[in-house]
């Protein structure tokens, strides 16, 4: 019989483990997903034991897994009430170090790989989160702000204030580790501070999800009912997540009605705008879009840059050179998640080891991290969008015309050629009809210091940078 059990929960956890490829990618299911191992059901309990080699990766599919894979699992298996995630008892508990790597998420949505540790409080038997959960690295003061994500900031900020916002609600859209979750918790902070008597219900959207089907199991909607709408502020991450269960979305479209009708403030964050919700019903689409949608641009190079700089404040007084700051935030553009946590892996190699911060190492250690955030902006490329942005012709980055019309965009195309590609002074003058090397490094300088005293070129540079990294 134990046999039997054994053999249908591997076919259970085959699917589930495809269906979870899918979803987040091959390098991050084979990396924490993968290593999985499924153990037995408590008959008494309901609960599915998941084994994990290590303790930071139980802690870690714990935090950012656990409810997604709670869900998975009471749909493929009536028996499964819940999962607990902990590292397999035949294996020694070793304090793995990323510990030390990956560290919380914070600035823009912090570390790395996202990791998030959050001391939940609970109320009732929900399991929602009051304001308690709430990150204290994620508040207003620690998040970098650009023109990428100015509009959402501001959003935010008013939404906490003390005074009824002129919208509600607030979606905030944004890529993966580009800062939503940072800002949903800066505006719970933010909101307790001006009412702090106030009470913040905070999830993501799967969370709710997995909440709804317990409580509908267990026969106890009206307390969840109950419990949901005595909110005074809503913030439910990965909105995108609420698919399927018609009943799940519609419990939430009347939670939205009741709490907007009692002016009370509700947040939303998702990786696409409402409109490109998949399986979400039309009613609960209008009632995301009808406040305010704020676009979160991927963070540009100068923002970036900003994000490190911010982030080097709790290294002192550990030095880590410029060029090493310019290298991470043009090679790792992904999301900022990546970027904070390139940084801090790098320093926490450099401190365990004792050896200095250098362009070297940071080549050396950041492999894979580089690897998989560096796509091959070419110098053709870069000339054609500086032709289009300047409205030229493309022969003229390798004419021999001085007229200043043409010099300059030429100048910046050498100059963008330097930053965003690894090709030599030598290389890029070949590129612009044979030009000496010395033209090129003269065309680079001059930029930069353009750059610094020409608000007009400044806004040309980041506008360009923008088009070539996005």
């Amino acid at each position: 019989m134990e046999d039997l059990e054994a053999i249908n929960l591997a076919a259970d956890w085959g699917d589930i483990s495809q269906g979870l490829r899918k979803d987040l990618g091959h390098q991050l299911h084979s990396q924490w997903i993968k290593p999985i191992q499924v153990g037995g059901i408590d008959r008494d309990t309901g609960t599915l034991d998941l084994f994990l080699p290590t303790e930071f990766a139980a802690k870690w599919v714990q935090d950012r897994f656990a409810d997604r894979l709670s869900l998975a699992w009471k749909i493929a298996c009536a028996d499964v009430r819940n999962v607990r995630i902990s590292v397999h008892p035949g294996r020694r508990k070793v304090a793995d170090l990323h510990v030390h790597t990956d560290g919380r998420r914070a600035a823009n949505d912090g570390a790395d790989t996202g990791m998030m540790a959050i001391a939940a409080d609970t109320i009732g038997d929900t399991g929602f989160t009051s304001s308690v959960g709430l990150d204290p690295m994620l508040t207003f003061a620690a998040f970098v702000t650009g023109e990428a994500n100015i509009l959402a900031c501001n959003a935010a900020q008013r939404m906490a204030a003390p005074e009824r916002p002129q919208f509600s609600p607030l979606y905030l859209k944004a890529g993966t580790g580009q800062g939503k979750t940072h800002l949903l918790h800066a505006i719970g902070h933010s909101f307790l501070k001006a009412h702090p008597r106030s009470r913040i219900f905070y999830c993501s959207a799967e969370r709710f999800m997995v909440e709804f089907v317990q409580a509908l199991k267990q026969n106890q909607m009206i307390e969840f009912k109950a419990r949901l709408r005595s909110f005074d502020l809503l913030l439910v991450d990965d909105i995108q997540f609420i698919i399927g269960k018609a009943s799940a979305q519609e419990e939430l479209l009347y939670t939205i009605d009741a709490l907007l009708a009692e002016g009370k403030r509700l947040v939303f964050a998702a990786d696409r705008a409402p409109q490109a919700l998949d399986g979400v019903e039309p009613r609960l689409l209008s009632r995301l879009s009808m406040g305010l949608v704020a676009d979160m641009q991927p963070a540009d190079i100068e923002l970036r840059k900003s994000i490190l700089e911010s982030k080097l404040t709790k290294f002192a007084p550990l030095e880590v050179p410029g060029d090493v700051i310019d290298f991470l935030a043009r090679t790792i553009t992904r999301n900022v998640r990546e970027l904070v946590g390139g940084l801090n892996k790098l320093i926490a190699y450099a401190q365990l080891t004792g050896q200095e911060v250098s362009l070297q190492l940071a080549e050396e250690q950041l492999t894979d991290i580089l690897s998989a955030n560096r796509r091959r902006i070419t110098i053709d490329e870069i000339q054609r969008t500086v032709c289009q942005f300047y409205r030229i012709d493309r022969s003229e980055m390798s004419s021999k015309r001085r007229a200043r019309a043409v010099v300059r965009p030429r100048q910046v195309a050498m100059y963008l050629s330097k930053v965003l590609t690894p090709r030599s002074y030598p290389e890029i003058g070949r590129k612009f009809g044979g030009r000496d090397h010395s033209t090129v490094i003269h065309a680079v300088r001059l930029i930069e210091d353009l750059r610094q005293r020409d608000a007009d070129m400044d806004g040309d540079v980041r506008s360009l940078l923008r088009q070539l990294e996005n």
